[in-house]
């Protein structure tokens, strides 16, 4: 997009899973919602396209933003009682090498485009249907990793790796202002970056993370950190978080140390305080909540040793939410330390879709929103590689815990 064109938003329904929430949280919609609603709330939900237009075609209409509606440079300061951020992932930029490393189109475009949007939106009205107000400045984006496509193909894609984080870079910059995106961006790395912990991604995320604003703590390796915004406490943690020393399995993917600095970061910087606390890794976590005979273990991607440790380092504390990409598919449910996602108690589980991955034109974000007493979740989605934007018309809101 261009500045002085004309931005189409619109409600848009996409054809994705949707667990839905715990009974203590909420969740909103338009027209239709209410039959949705009265099924139990345990629920898998299949919505199609035709199903979303259908019911929503005689209560909503597009709205056109011109970009001078929209948040310009001079749009206000981010809240100093609410933590707002986008949660992207999966972004996926991606090169190849033949003939000379050069970055597909597709990806290219439909990143730049994404960026364009978070630049864009912030200042906007919202529709009623996607909760309303006003979109708040948002403190920074945090992308929850597979920030490129090439990371995890060894040696002989090196060179291109390193080819797609610089794009990368040159699109996201670092603390708001420096590149294409007007934001801080906090990002971590996933399977596709750094599987085992040794590539050119990696090295780059620690050596961002040296110049990083405003951080609070990081790791002896400098790969896990953490943050404060608007009283909310954030901690980057990497691909999973792991490495329990009563574990002494092989693990597909390495921690890197992820679970001993939570351990000693929430100790240091949260303790006894109360403060809302929201966790970032990459890969989703009620699929290794279950144990598993050892030869079954090594195959999945998080040790289960790992995730129940996971959760036993942070159930004493108020936890607002642990969010992830990894999926390509939108997933808002409760985490309660086993596989069971269907639970009414537990941690708030936010899963995106994928940003901008250059497999199919649709794409998705969520904007989240933490105040004192709740968690407010939306998606903003694309069919058509972010040539035009919608947000869902439901919300997703959770008290925090007392």
């Amino acid at each position: 997009m261009v500045r002085g064109e004309t931005c189409k938003v619109s409600f848009l329904g996409r054809a994705r899973r949707m667990v839905l929430p715990a009974e203590s949280s909420r969740v909103t919609g338009g027209p239709g919602f209410g039959m949705m609603r009265a099924k139990r709330q345990t629920q898998t939900e299949m919505k199609t396209r035709r199903q979303f237009l259908r019911d929503f075609s005689l209560a909503t209409t597009s709205l056109a933003l011109v970009p001078s509606a929209l948040a310009d440079e001079g749009a206000g300061k981010p809240g100093v009682e609410t933590a707002s951020f986008f949660l992207v992932g999966d972004t996926h930029y991606r090169a190849d090498d033949e003939g000379g490393i050069r970055m597909d189109e597709d990806s290219a475009a439909y990143n730049a485009r994404l960026v364009d949007w978070m630049n864009r939106l912030p200042g906007t009205t919202v529709p009623d249907l996607a909760g309303g107000g006003t979109l708040a400045v948002p403190h920074g984006v945090i992308h929850a990793g597979d920030l490129v496509d090439s990371g995890d193909k060894g040696k002989a894609k090196e060179k291109v790796a390193e080819a797609e984080m610089t794009a990368w870079m040159a699109d996201w910059g670092l603390n708001g202002g420096d590149a294409k995106l007007r934001w801080a961006v906090r990002e971590i790395h996933g399977n596709h970056d750094a599987p085992h912990g040794d590539t050119p991604v990696l090295e780059a995320i620690k050596a961002r993370t040296k110049k990083r604003a405003g951080l609070a703590n990081v790791s002896a390796n400098g790969l896990h950190y953490s943050w404060d915004w608007a009283g909310v406490h954030f901690v980057a943690l990497g691909i999973v978080v792991g490495d329990a020393p009563e574990i002494t399995r092989k693990r597909r993917y390495s921690p890197l140390g992820s679970l001993p600095f939570l351990k000693q970061d929430l100790a240091d910087h949260v303790g006894t305080s109360g403060r809302p606390v929201v966790l970032v890794h990459h890969v989703d976590v009620h699929r290794y909540s279950q144990e598993l005979p050892d030869d079954l273990v090594v195959k999945q991607e998080w040790d289960y040793g790992d995730t129940h440790a996971f959760y036993e380092t942070v159930k004493p504390y108020r936890i607002a939410a642990t969010l992830c990409g990894h999926t390509h598919v939108r997933k808002i449910a409760r985490w309660n330390g086993t596989k069971d996602d269907k639970t009414r108690q537990g941690i708030p589980f936010l899963n995106t879709d994928n940003g901008a991955h250059f497999g199919s034109p649709k794409q998705a974000i969520l904007h989240v929103e933490v105040n004192p007493g709740k968690l407010l979740v939306r998606e903003f989605a694309t069919e058509d590689g972010w040539t035009t934007g919608a947000w869902t018309p439901q919300t997703w809101q959770f008290p925090l815990p007392a």
